[in-house]
C-alpha cells in the first residue's frame, strides 16, 4: 500500500517498520537490519521522517533512536493505514477469499493504537460466511508476531443484525467505540 503512494522504498520499508511496533523506539543500526537497507539510505529516510515530523528522535549515551511522533497530526491515520498494510489486516485483505464472503471486519481503536485492553475487549470483529479454521490461523500467527492474545468474534449478517436490532450489549458496546474497518463502509455497520 505504501509504495503505492511513496516512491522511495527505503521509506516505504521504514515506515512499515514504525508501525509495526508503534510505541517502540528503534536505534539507527536496528532500522537498518529490519529493513535489510544500506545504513546511508536509512539515515537519510530517518531524517526525512523527522524532518515532516513523523518520527521524533531522541539521544541516549552516544545513540539516536526513533519512534512515531504521537505530536503527527496524521499519527492516528498512519496507525489506522499500518493496520490494514502489516500483519493481520493485511493478512485479511490478503487471504480474503480463503475466509468466506466477509461483508465486514473491524479492528477495535485500541487493538490499532496498542493501548492497554480489558480482557473482554473485542479487539477484531468480521461479520459474514467465515470461514473459521483460516480466520484462526491467521489471528494465531498475529499472536505469535505480537506476543499478545487477540480477542476476536465472528458472526453471520443476520446474527448481527439480529442483535443490533435488539441492542444488544455485546454488539453496542463494539458499535459505541472507535474502530478501523478493514474491510466495508463504516455506515453500513452502523445503519
Amino acid at each position: 500500500m505504501f509504495a503505492d503512494l511513496i516512491t522511495s522504498k527505503s521509506r516505504t520499508k521504514l515506515l512499515e517498520v514504525f508501525l509495526a511496533t508503534p510505541h517502540e523506539m528503534i536505534h539507527v543500526r536496528e532500522a537498518v537490519r529490519r529493513t535489510k537497507d544500506e545504513i546511508n539510505a536509512v539515515r537519510r529516510e530517518l531524517q526525512y521522517l523527522e524532518k515532516h515530523g513523523i518520527l521524533e528522535k531522541e539521544q541516549r549515551a552516544n545513540r539516536l533512536y526513533y519512534s512515531l511522533s504521537r505530536s503527527y497530526p496524521f499519527f492516528y491515520e498512519l496507525l489506522a493505514i499500518g493496520s490494514k498494510t502489516i500483519g493481520l489486516g493485511a493478512q485479511i485483505l490478503k487471504q480474503r477469499a480463503k475466509l468466506g464472503k466477509i461483508k465486514y471486519a473491524v479492528f477495535s481503536g485500541k487493538f490499532v493504537k496498542r493501548v492497554d485492553r480489558k480482557p473482554e475487549d473485542v479487539d477484531l470483529m468480521v461479520i459474514g460466511t467465515v470461514v473459521l479454521p483460516e480466520l484462526a490461523l491467521l489471528v494465531r500467527n498475529e499472536e505469535a508476531r505480537l506476543d499478545t492474545e487477540i480477542n476476536y468474534t465472528a458472526m453471520t449478517e443476520d446474527e448481527f443484525k439480529f442483535r443490533k436490532s435488539r441492542n444488544d450489549p455485546f454488539i453496542a458496546q463494539i458499535l459505541s467505540q472507535s474502530r478501523v474497518m478493514v474491510i466495508g463502509d463504516e455506515e453500513g455497520l452502523l445503519a
